[in-house]
C-alpha cells in the first residue's frame, strides 16, 4: 500500500464557523499525527464561504507547531497571487523553524473568483497572459541565488539566508502542470477530487517524462483524491450526502458553506440533479473502509502514484476523524513508535 497523507480545506459548515473550522484543522492534524500519515497540506483559497483557511503559510506553522512526526506544507500556494521573494522568506523561515518537516505546494489557479483575484494582485506590476513560469523561475533564483550580475535582484538576499526553500512540488490537474514538473524534476500532485483531465493519463506522462534534478533524482508523484469513509456503506452515503449538495450548488454558482447530512438529504432533488451528483461520484471514494478501498485501488494502481493524499469533505468533525482513522488501519499505516 501507498503512503496516506491529508489535504486539508478546513472546511466551513452551516454550523462550524470559519474561526472553528480552523481550530479543527489543527485538532485533525494533531489526530492524524498519531496515525501515520506522511504529510498534512492546506489549501489557498479566497472568497469562498466554504473553506476557512486563505493563508496556508500561517497554518502550516501553527500545525507544525503541535504535532511532531508529520511533513506540513501547502496545497498550494497560489503563484500568481504572491510576490515569488515573498513566499521564498515565508517558507524558508518555516523551514528554519521546522527543518526537515515543510513542503511548499505550487499551484497556477488563482483559488478564487475574478474580483477577488483583483483585490489580490492591483498593486502588482502589470503583465500580459500567464506569467506563472516567470513567477517559478524567480522563486528557485531566490533559493539558488542566481540572479546574473547587474540583475537589479542581484544583491538581494531571501532570508533567512542559511536556510534553503523546503521541496516544492508543483500541483495541477491537467496534462501542462505534469509535464512542467517533468521538466523541471519536481514533485508532482495531481488533484483527482476535482480534475476533468484523467488523472492516470496525467501522472504516467509525469512520469514518463520525467528529469533528474538538483531536486529529485526520481520522479514523485502524489495523487489527491476525496475519500468518505464510516463502518458501515450506509452510514459512509449519509455523510457523503453533504457533499453531493454543495457540489450541485457549485455548479449552479451557489458557493455555500457545507450543508448538514438532514438538510441535504431533505432537499428537492430533480433527475437531472441526480444525474449531475452521480457524475461527480467518479470524483469521490465513499463506503466503508472494505469498499472505499475497492473503489480506489484501481485508480490508485493504475496512476502508479507514489502517495495517496486524501480530502475528506464531511459536515461533522469527529465523523472526519474517524474516517481519517479507518483509512489508516485499512492502508495499513504504520503509527509513529513514541505514540504506539
Amino acid at each position: 500500500m501507498p503512503p496516506l497523507s491529508v489535504l486539508d480545506l478546513s472546511v466551513v459548515t452551516t454550523a462550524t464557523p470559519p474561526a472553528v473550522a480552523l481550530r479543527q484543522s489543527i485538532d485533525l492534524a494533531q489526530h492524524v499525527d498519531g496515525l501515520g500519515y506522511v504529510r498534512y497540506w492546506l489549501a489557498e483559497h479566497h472568497n469562498l464561504p466554504s473553506v476557512a483557511s486563505p493563508a496556508p503559510d500561517l497554518m502550516i506553522g501553527q500545525i507544525a507547531a503541535v504535532t511532531k512526526h508529520i511533513r506540513v506544507g501547502s496545497g498550494g500556494v497560489m503563484l500568481p497571487n504572491h510576490a515569488p521573494l515573498m513566499v521564498a522568506e515565508r517558507f524558508k523561515m518555516l523551514e528554519a523553524l521546522f527543518p526537515g518537516r515543510i513542503d511548499l505546494g505550487i499551484g497556477r489557479a488563482p483559488g478564487t473568483d475574478s474580483p477577488t483575484i483583483y483585490a489580490l494582485r492591483q498593486r502588482f506590476d502589470p503583465r500580459d497572459g500567464d506569467d506563472f513560469l516567470e513567477r517559478l523561475q524567480e522563486l528557485i533564483l531566490w533559493d539558488t541565488r542566481g540572479f546574473p550580475q547587474g540583475h537589479p535582484f542581484n544583491k538581494v538576499v531571501a532570508m533567512p539566508s542559511d536556510t534553503p526553500l523546503p521541496p516544492i512540488w508543483l500541483l495541477g490537474s491537467s496534462n501542462y502542470s505534469s509535464e512542467l514538473a517533468a521538466q523541471i524534476g519536481m514533485g508532482f500532485g495531481f488533484a483527482h477530487h476535482f480534475a476533468s483531465h484523467d488523472a492516470v493519463a496525467a501522472l504516467l506522462n509525469y512520469r514518463r517524462h520525467f528529469e533528474p534534478s538538483q531536486w529529485l533524482q526520481e520522479p514523485r508523484a502524489l495523487l489527491a483524491i476525496a475519500m468518505i469513509v464510516a463502518d458501515t456503506d450506509d452510514e459512509a452515503e449519509y455523510l457523503a450526502s453533504s457533499y453531493d449538495l454543495n457540489r450541485l450548488r457549485r455548479d449552479t454558482g451557489q458557493y455555500l458553506p457545507l450543508p448538514s447530512p438532514e438538510e441535504a438529504l431533505a432537499y428537492p432533488y430533480t433527475e437531472a440533479d441526480r444525474a449531475n451528483i452521480a457524475r461527480h461520484r467518479s470524483r469521490l471514494f465513499v463506503g466503508s473502509p472494505a469498499t472505499a478501498l475497492e473503489k480506489a485501488m484501481p485508480l490508485i494502481t493504475a496512476s502508479e502514484a507514489d502517495e495517496v493524499m486524501v480530502i475528506t469533505p464531511v459536515f461533522d468533525h469527529a465523523a472526519r476523524k474517524k474516517s481519517y482513522s479507518l483509512l489508516a488501519d485499512a492502508f495499513g499505516l504504520k503509527r509513529p513508535a513514541a505514540d504506539a
